[in-house]
């Protein structure tokens, strides 16, 4: 990929930036600007070059149609504040305007399309629709990871139009991946949550080749306990999943890669009681796994110590809740341990353990901290992104 560091001269091109501005609104107010600030470095960067800025976003699922409550006025708004530069939100149809519409006055630098989901095209990938975005700007840039895995007019089809290059954001998330994936430093370790197995499958298979160690916890490791004859009372589980444990332990023993789960686990009657700590064999009919255990999260940080890289994805309990959040308290705080002693490369990815590191407020304390949800379990998976491969 081409990134926009290597193009030199910007002047006064007009450039149409992809970003992924699909932040959380409630009653028109963002609840959480951190993909807005993350783009921050791009933006200043073609600023600085003098170029002329056209933002294309989506913000929610419009379906093709316009939603007065899914534009982002609010969110032009709070980057307008952000980089000290105002924004003309263009609200007219994408599919009348052209280049000429777009910039009034010669001190205008950035103006902002309206919602592009507003239109059926742009999830149609239609090419029609891409050529006309296209015909608005002399270079296309995209700083938007996280939509990458999609198949879209504007991420995709776009770049067969316009010199494409990467954004700043964009490199720094393949970089990190690429690091923890193609370019590995062992021992590495992956640990991996979430409620079902299933949809992790691929993930598992493709790096169990590549990892030393991978470590299940959460609701999926409730499947491995079951299959290993252990009580789980009424946690949560996914049916039919026999098959797909089969397949992993196969396939972690034919590559010399260790699996983990738990060996002690933290239970309630429900999501709000009061914390126990079991053994496996010991849990009644009417409890819920919550959380691992005090030998298990020995277990995980001893592994994390022997570790050269990490990457996590999915918290280790129903973090939600204080009581049931200590295993993956303290899986972050070794991580965090190892960091700031430079023992360790560490990339986190996927929303809850995100949100679970702002909540505890260590998320500066890893190397790479993704924002993006399927674009970073595909590119695991070891799938073509749609997004990437138009750029390359």
């Amino acid at each position: 990929m081409k990134n926009i560091q290597d193009q030199s001269d910007l002047n006064e091109k007009k450039v149409l930036l992809r970003l992924d501005l699909n932040v959380p609104l409630e009653n028109s107010k963002i609840t959480d600007t951190t993909r807005i600030d993350k783009i921050l470095p791009t933006i200043n960067l073609l600023l600085k070059n003098n170029a002329k800025i056209i933002i294309l976003s989506h913000v929610g699922r419009p379906k093709g149609r316009v939603v007065n409550e899914l534009s982002l006025k609010p969110i032009c708004e709070d980057l307008k504040s952000k980089i000290n530069t105002n924004i003309k939100l263009i609200t007219k149809n994408l599919k009348e305007i052209n280049s000429k519409d777009l910039f009034g006055h010669s001190d205008e630098k950035v103006v902002m399309l309206e919602n592009l989901r507003f239109y059926a095209e742009e999830e149609k990938n239609n090419n029609e629709f891409a050529k006309h975005l296209a015909s608005l700007a002399d270079i296309y840039v995209n700083d938007a990871f996280s939509c990458s895995h999609r198949d879209h007019a504007s991420i995709s089809k776009i770049a067969k139009f316009l010199p494409s290059y990467s954004g700043l954001q964009l490199s720094l998330e393949v970089k990190a991946l690429n690091k923890i994936t193609l370019e590995i430093k062992r021992p590495i370790t992956c640990i991996i949550g979430g409620s079902k197995i299933s949809t992790k499958i691929n993930i598992i298979k493709n790096l169990i080749p590549k990892f030393d160690n991978i470590i299940i916890v959460g609701g999926m490791a409730n499947n491995i306990l079951k299959y290993k004859g252990y009580p789980i009372g009424k946690s949560i589980i996914e049916e039919n999943c026999d098959q797909i444990i089969e397949k992993i332990f196969y396939l972690s023993k034919k590559e010399s890669c260790k699996i983990i789960y738990p060996e002690d686990i933290t239970v309630g009657k429900d999501l709000n009681s009061s914390p126990k700590i079991k053994e496996l064999n010991n849990v009644s009919e009417d409890e819920l796994i919550l959380d691992i255990g005090p030998k298990t999260i020995k277990t995980i940080n001893n592994i994390i110590e022997g570790s050269s890289s990490v990457l996590w994805n999915g918290p280790a309990g129903y973090f939600e809740n204080p009581d049931f959040a200590k295993g993956s308290f303290e899986i972050a705080k070794k991580i965090v341990e190892k960091n700031k002693a430079k023992t360790i490369y560490s990339v986190v990815g996927g929303g809850d353990t995100v949100a679970l590191l702002y909540n505890i407020g260590v998320v500066n304390n890893f190397n790479f901290v993704s924002t993006a949800g399927g674009a970073f379990l595909e590119y695991l998976e070891g799938k073509e992104l749609p997004g990437i491969k138009a750029l390359n």
